[in-house]
């Protein structure tokens, strides 16, 4: 049984529907990355008991993607790190596998052919490595019937990358797509779909796209929130938590008050990218402390 107003949610996290889309997670895989730089100045002792690093001091990650469908639209929200990383950077992020996307969007009724749109976060390679991959030796989009859609000022932020993430982007992941004509840049808010808000943040790099894919509020149905890196854990929820990845610290803590306050108003569910426990959550306010209400399985 569920409560009134509420999408449902199939007990097996099969999805859960918003407004007129069904909204199913989609496993990317898992890598390690330093606990240190996902939490910047926060202490060790704080974060390490929200999740405990290992030996080298790498904490563990999931990519989960987001599967939009609806309107006729196949809708996945990034890529993960997809297939084509060096055996180096392989072994420094822990990384054993990738899994298989044609046999996860097959769970969905899909293959990576019915994929219509696919909406890039950013293009830091763990959200956008898996939007190409290797054949006949040469890097091809992996939807080649889907149009992508990045910021343009993201766009030159990879182009033109500066020497603090200039290692965040490969270009093999975001080029190939400008040569088949399948990229389209975006610009600010543009609402790319009905009924699904697009939403640009600054904080962590510059022209940061989240979804909003929205319920209806006559009904008093709740939306879903695409975090991306604005939140990438639900230990990130804290305002001054944030990664030392974040190239405007003060601009990202600002976007995070501004959106949990908004979460909070509009009755949204967020929807963590990288977070190794938690896919999705309701939060609310207790003394004037924004917190966890309940955990979702989407």
């Amino acid at each position: 049984m569920h409560k009134s107003g509420m999408p449902s949610q199939d007990d097996k996290g099969k999805g859960m529907k918003f407004g007129e889309y069904e909204c199913m997670s989609i496993d990317l895989g898992n890598f390690y990355t330093d606990g240190g730089a996902m939490f910047g100045v926060v202490p060790k002792t704080l974060w390490a008991e929200k999740i405990p690093p290992d030996e080298l001091n790498r904490i563990p990650m999931r990519v989960v993607s987001l599967l939009i469908k609806g309107k006729g639209h196949n809708i996945l929200v990034d890529t993960g790190y997809g297939t084509k990383l060096s055996e180096k950077l392989n072994k420094i992020y822990g990384i054993t596998s990738c899994p298989d996307i044609d046999l996860s969007l097959s769970n969905h009724g899909l293959t990576s052919k019915d994929i219509t749109d696919v909406f890039i976060t950013h293009l830091h390679f763990d959200h956008t490595g898996g939007s190409t991959h290797i054949k006949n030796n040469k890097p091809v989009p992996s939807f080649p019937n889907a149009v992508y859609y990045i910021q343009e000022e993201q766009w030159e932020a990879a182009i033109h990358p500066n020497i603090r993430d200039k290692s965040s982007y490969i270009s093999d992941n975001y080029l190939p797509l400008k040569k088949n004509g399948l990229l389209k840049l975006t610009n600010g808010h543009e609402n790319l779909f009905p009924g699904i808000e697009t939403i640009v943040t600054q904080g962590h790099t510059p022209g940061q796209q989240h979804l909003l894919i929205k319920g209806d509020p006559i009904k008093n149905q709740e939306s879903l929130f695409f975090c991306a890196d604005l939140i990438p854990t639900a230990a990130h929820i804290p305002i001054a938590w944030h990664m030392a990845y974040d190239l405007n610290p003060l601009t990202i803590m600002q976007e995070k008050a501004d959106f949990l306050k908004r979460a909070i108003r509009e009755n949204w569910i967020l929807f963590f990218e990288h977070d190794p426990y938690i896919t999705a959550a309701r939060i609310t306010e207790k003394n004037k402390k924004i917190i966890l209400s309940e955990t979702i399985t989407i």
